[in-house]
């Protein structure tokens, strides 16, 4: 209700906002009261003379903050947080890689490894080429459709 009051005794309250205030002050003794102590604070206000500043005023205030030490903060020294933060990702990258074990492939005995799979691949190159065919065949899978397999019984 003070935001409403103060609304209220500033002249802004929309009509309905002020009949609501004007109903609550009635039944609301300590609301009312309030109001009184913001009319009696405003009408001394309006009371005391208007001080304007002097016309040297913003010059001389522009003059004392120049002259104010620049204060260094531990982070002054980077040009902004978004890179505190990529610096920050790329040690931490750097430390987790470093830590990863390393595999090293100059080892005779792994390359003669791989290129014995390598070869192995190679020889069994035309039996995967038939099952890929085999294995796309549409004609073979009419068949199936068809007619199921039986084999022989032993």
């Amino acid at each position: 209700m003070e935001g409403k009051l103060v609304q209220y005794l500033d002249g802004r309250a929309k009509p309905a906002e002020r009949r609501a205030v004007e109903e609550h002050l009635a039944g609301c003794s300590a609301c009312r009261n309030r109001a009184e102590d913001f009319r009696a604070l405003w009408g001394a206000l309006d009371d005391l003379p208007v001080i304007s500043p002097s016309p040297a005023f913003d010059a001389s205030l522009r003059v004392r903050i120049a002259a104010e030490p620049v204060r260094r903060s531990l982070w002054g020294w980077l040009p902004s947080p978004r890179l505190a933060f990529a610096v920050t990702a790329l040690v931490a990258m750097s430390v987790w890689m470093a830590s990863m074990p390393r595999i090293t492939i100059n080892d005779p005995a792994m390359t003669g490894v791989a290129g014995e799979a390598d070869f192995g691949l190679i020889r069994d190159l035309p039996v995967l080429e038939n099952y890929e065919v085999l294995s796309t065949f549409d004609a073979l899978s009419e068949l199936r459709l068809r007619r199921p397999l039986r084999f022989p019984e032993k």
